[in-house]
């Protein structure tokens, strides 16, 4: 009995007088949902649908395990470079390319529990010469960058042009190529659309003009392909996002997908925990988030958004 006791999870306080449909409720939807995904997915992630439906049957609680070996609730790189990029954007007051570069830097050195090898690789190029970008490349074409973007959109949420700018700045830090450039930037449109009042439907429209611009990233019919190439990505984060209702079913539709399905997983939490807000997130996987990402998502996100209505720069 005091086993189970010690095992289940307490619940997580959201911020007092936190408004449902709120701004600060869409933005902590948007950035919890992104962590509760990631630790949703890694469980499943390099995983093939059938040997998931063998071990799982239907994958959906927050378990850990996976390849990584994770405790039940604990995130990966995709939730901890998001907030790397944030804290460099608050510590440089605005927006500061050597800050976010020494920011990623730090972040490797603290040895996380994942880093894909595109990124590594651009990080170390920066600490070798000191560049904020590589030469553009077909091997940089990885789903890093999208990944990590949401403090930018958060901080630069009043600001489309610079919403642009330090998205593909970020971006090329570690993935210098068009087909991640185009990503990173249709999530991103797609996020501040939600975020400033609209609905997944509202999206629908930009999708649909993205592929028609880039018809490499046509998702209908649904290829089925969910692996960590960045067309394969979004196809699975386009496809789960409009055709699934509600928050628990896509996530639940994403991470079985298995193959990358910590960063799918993650892109699909942003978007529907955007549209839904924090105040909506299931309460099975919330309450189980690591307490200390969780904590440092709520604080973070409260200082982005308070930046993105009083610029400095």
């Amino acid at each position: 009995m005091l086993d189970a006791l010690l095992l289940r999870p307490r619940t997580f306080t959201l911020p007092a007088g936190l408004r449902p449909g709120s701004l600060l409720d869409k933005a902590l939807g948007a950035y919890l949902g992104l962590a509760i995904g990631d630790a949703l997915g890694a469980t499943t992630e390099f995983m093939t649908p059938r040997e998931i439906v063998a071990q799982f049957g239907v994958h959906r609680h927050m378990s850990g395990g996976g390849w990584l070996k994770l405790a039940p609730g604990q995130v990966t790189d995709d939730t901890t470079m998001c907030l790397a990029l944030g804290k460099a954007i608050l510590e440089a007051d605005g927006w500061c390319m050597k800050a976010v570069a020494e920011s990623y830097v730090a972040w490797l050195r603290s040895k996380p529990v994942d880093c894909g090898n595109t990124c590594r690789r651009g990080i170390r190029r920066y600490m070798a010469d000191g560049s904020f970008a590589g030469p553009a490349g077909d091997g940089d074409a990885g789903n890093g960058a999208v990944m990590r973007n949401l403090p930018v959109v958060l901080a630069t949420l009043h600001n489309e042009p610079a919403f642009e700018a330090r998205s593909l700045a970020q971006a090329r830090f570690t993935h210098n190529n068009a087909l991640s450039d185009a990503a990173t930037l249709i999530c991103g449109r797609m996020l501040r659309r939600l975020l400033l009042g609209g609905h997944l439907a509202d999206c629908r429209p930009l999708a649909d003009a993205f592929v028609a611009d880039h018809p490499l990233f046509r998702f209908q019919p649904y290829p089925g392909r969910a692996s960590g190439y960045v067309v394969d990505t979004l196809q699975t984060v386009l496809h789960f996002s409009f055709g699934q209702a509600t928050f628990e079913d896509a996530l639940i539709g994403a991470v079985n997908r298995g193959d990358d399905a910590d960063t799918t997983a993650a892109l699909v939490g942003m978007l529907h925990g955007a549209q839904c807000g924090a105040s909506a997130l299931p309460r099975q996987w919330l309450d189980r988030l690591d307490r200390t990402i969780a904590t440092a998502i709520v604080t973070q996100t409260d200082k982005l958004l308070s930046l993105a209505a009083h610029p400095r720069r």
